[in-house]
């Protein structure tokens, strides 16, 4: 079975939810792919959430500084049509480091495919990028 994106989301923020106090990454797995078996075949399409987070996603860049670091991660975003809406980046002596949020929502492209690109871009330069859901990133730092 093939769930959206932002179906499996919505599933898993359930999970959790659901969990309160004793939500686990193994827990949480658990309770989403028993969801996912019980509705074999037939997924009735999830509501998707309209809050502003269901589509961002935290981005962090880090690694030994070098000259295109910010044109090349922002010009892949801008190429998928991703919104930038917050950057941050520092030097620290030869290493660089950057946090933004960018909404997807707009994009053609899934986290999965923007990831892939960031990978793509961050072996040509040297650097690490993570990507993480943003509704993934506050309920991990709720717990």
């Amino acid at each position: 079975m093939k769930l959206k994106e932002d179906e499996l989301r919505r599933l898993t923020l359930m999970a959790i939810e659901e969990l309160g106090d004793k939500a686990s990454p193994e827990l949480v797995k658990n309770i989403v792919t028993s969801t996912v078996n019980k509705l074999s075949g037939e997924v009735e399409k999830l509501p998707v959430s309209e809050d502003k987070t269901s589509g961002r996603i935290i981005l962090t860049a880090f690694g030994l500084n070098a000259t295109g670091i910010v044109a090349s991660i922002t010009s892949a975003l801008s190429e998928y049509g991703c919104d930038i809406q917050d950057l941050t980046q520092k030097l620290m002596g030869d290493f660089f480091t950057m946090i933004m949020v960018v909404d997807i929502t707009d994009s053609d492209h899934d986290l999965r495919q923007v990831q892939e690109k960031m990978n793509e871009i961050s072996g040509k330069l040297g650097i690490k990028v993570f990507l993480q859901h943003e509704d993934l990133f506050r309920q991990m730092h709720r717990i």
